[in-house]
């Protein structure tokens, strides 16, 4: 019986593969977070468009009214995005003749989001400022 030796074997060993391992680890451990970031921006970016439609349907009754008292019990949608999973709950606030308040209050995963519960004045002043 003749054996053979393999002298020239290609492919990678062990320790090759576990380096490979770990520095895809690393670099997953490094873009997950800013993915998850990158997903929470859009979707407030969403809740703020949402909230300036709720602002345009306000003056859109208020053109026909001359008040914004009364306006919220026929609000169009009271979630950001409209259909689908909700992750801003919105709410008209403060409806008095002259002014109002859309309120979006982050819901389930979107409430770690760093700008929190926003609101959007009949003046378009969105606060927090830096969230705008």
């Amino acid at each position: 019986m003749i054996k053979q030796r393999y002298t020239n074997q290609r492919g990678f060993n062990l320790i090759e593969l576990m380096i490979v391992v770990v520095i895809i680890g690393i670099i997953a451990a490094i873009a997950y977070p800013s993915y998850l970031e990158q997903v929470r921006q859009t979707r407030r970016a969403n809740a703020q468009a949402d909230m300036q439609e709720l602002a345009s349907y306000m003056e859109r009754f208020y053109s026909e009214n001359y008040t914004y008292a009364g306006a919220g019990a026929n609000q169009p949608f009271a979630q950001s995005p409209q259909t689908g999973q909700a992750y801003y709950q919105l709410n008209l606030l403060n409806l008095t003749a002259t002014g109002f308040d859309v309120q979006a209050i982050p819901q389930g995963s979107q409430a770690a989001d760093s700008c929190g519960t926003m609101v959007l004045d009949e003046t378009a002043a969105g606060t927090p400022a830096n969230c705008w």
